[in-house]
């Protein structure tokens, strides 16, 4: 990568487009705090470098000692809040031009990807393998862990209706799913909750970003799970379908 001799360009600072430059220039995560980092150290250095320049006489500017940054068009402090706003934009403008890349914002931090519907020529470029995927067994026993967590496997069966041994031991097999201690029950089972692949997997930043159901609340589910006196027939009729999105 070749970096240009910095000019005097009389630089105004324009959020959205100083964001896509550090996205740009990176294949790591850009979390709130790193983007802070960089402005403010490069906004003091440079502020720096111009008061030396100021209290030279007859000072010699040159192409490397000249920072080219109009300091009095930069913010003071570059907020979190505005850089929040600003990612957000910067996500939506990708999807409605049809750019080739999509913002991705995870746990890590921000960080650009290629688009859903390039991602097989991609891959087909690095010699990588065609994503994970996940059979329908899998995916409702992931939905049930991902909304019910810390949840015991009686739980996850009550719910299906049928066993879940093979599908739950693939989630941990995948490190999608863990132990996460036990439950205070008779004969103390253990219960399982998600994992930080979890949200990588399926580009979360958080727990709080599962989508909610419009087709049964948590208390509704509650009150089913809970109900005593039900048989396995009717645990099967009475299974819930939980559907998640690929």
């Amino acid at each position: 990568m070749v970096y240009l001799p910095a000019i005097r360009v009389a630089m105004e600072f324009e959020i959205k487009s100083w964001l896509k430059s550090l996205l740009f220039s990176t294949s790591e995560p850009l979390d709130i705090k790193k983007i802070q980092w960089v402005y403010n150290h490069v906004r003091e250095q440079y502020s720096s470098s111009d008061d030396s320049e100021e209290n030279t006489e007859n000072p010699e500017p040159t192409a490397e000692s000249t920072s080219g940054l109009n300091l009095n068009k930069f913010p003071v402090l570059l907020t979190s809040t505005s850089i929040r706003e600003a990612m957000a934009t910067l996500e939506k403008d990708f999807e409605e031009r049809g750019e080739v890349y999509r913002l991705l914002h995870t746990k890590d931090g921000y960080r650009l990807c290629v688009a859903p519907e390039y991602s097989e020529w991609v891959r087909a470029l690095r010699g990588e393998l065609r994503p994970l995927r996940l059979s329908q067994a899998a995916l409702e026993t992931l939905a049930i862990v991902a909304y019910r967590q810390p949840v015991t496997r009686a739980e996850m069966e009550r719910i299906r209706g049928v066993s879940v041994d093979s599908a739950l031991s693939k989630l941990i097999e995948l490190e999608l799913v863990i132990s996460r201690g036990r439950a205070e029950l008779p004969g103390r089972p253990l219960q399982y909750g998600t994992t930080d692949k979890f949200l990588d997997f399926c580009g979360l930043e958080s727990l709080t970003d599962l989508p909610t159901s419009d087709i049964v609340t948590t208390e509704q589910l509650d009150e089913w799970v809970n109900r005593p006196n039900m048989n396995d027939e009717e645990t099967g009729q009475e299974s819930l379908n939980l559907k998640v999105a690929e």
